[in-house]
């Protein structure tokens, strides 16, 4: 059976499953196990555009993340035109083989667990000059009754003559396996994500927060002009 849970132009597609085994880890280190294999390209691709380690630390995927635009999809790195992706995306969340899932809200078998979907770009003002690292696109939270936005979608905009960005979509939840109500923080700057210093951004935020990365994709865009 669907659900579908609607909070403007985002949707976190809900499906069913009946072998979907994997609890919340407690830390961002590889699990032992062994994951399924489009799990397991997820996180090579992550470290080949180098987003492991320089973004986020290695930890392995326990969801898959789909990121889809009117006319595009996120594919782990694929390069899209800056036009094609001003608007707010389509996200769904999915069992790493692709199969129906286990209500996503009530991984680990925890009903009310709250997921945070966020968008950074490491790559400001330039990959090889990113002084303005890491900038916060995007903050949501997704509860099973209702989203919240932390921070609103800014679309990516990368300079003239930057070359191109990797532009970073995670998927965060509770460090502590927690179903109360997060309190998460707004950043007070896109910049740095409001922590003040270079190179800080989401995996900052998320360790203020209490959060752990279980999913994750990217895609690559630049200005025409370069």
């Amino acid at each position: 059976m669907l659900r579908y849970l609607s909070f403007g132009l985002l949707f976190v597609q809900l499906l069913q499953l009946s072998t979907f085994s994997h609890a919340l880890p407690t830390d961002q280190q590889p699990l032992k196990e062994e994951i399924d294999g489009s799990l397991s390209s997820v996180r090579d691709a992550l470290k080949e555009a180098e987003i492991i380690p320089t973004v986020i630390d290695d930890f392995s995927p326990i969801l898959t993340l789909d990121v889809s635009w009117p006319k595009k999809d996120a594919e782990l790195g694929n390069t899209l035109k800056v036009k094609h992706v001003q608007d707010e995306p389509t996200i769904t969340l999915k069992s790493g083989n692709g199969s129906t899932l286990l209500d996503v809200l009530n991984l680990g078998g925890k009903k009310n667990t709250t997921y945070v979907v966020a968008l950074t770009d490491p790559d400001a003002p330039s990959r090889d000059n990113p002084e303005w690292s890491e900038i916060c696109h995007w903050i949501v939270a997704v509860t099973a009754n209702k989203t919240e936005t932390i921070m609103p979608y800014k679309a990516p905009g990368p300079p003239p003559k930057t070359g191109k960005h990797r532009y970073v979509f995670l998927v965060f939840a509770p460090k502590n396996g927690t179903t109360e109500p997060l309190n998460l923080t707004k950043p007070s700057d896109r910049k740095h994500w409001g922590s003040g210093i270079q190179g800080f951004g989401a995996a900052w935020w998320s360790e203020l927060n209490g959060l752990i990365t279980i999913g994750a994709n990217f895609i690559y865009a630049q200005n025409k002009k370069q």
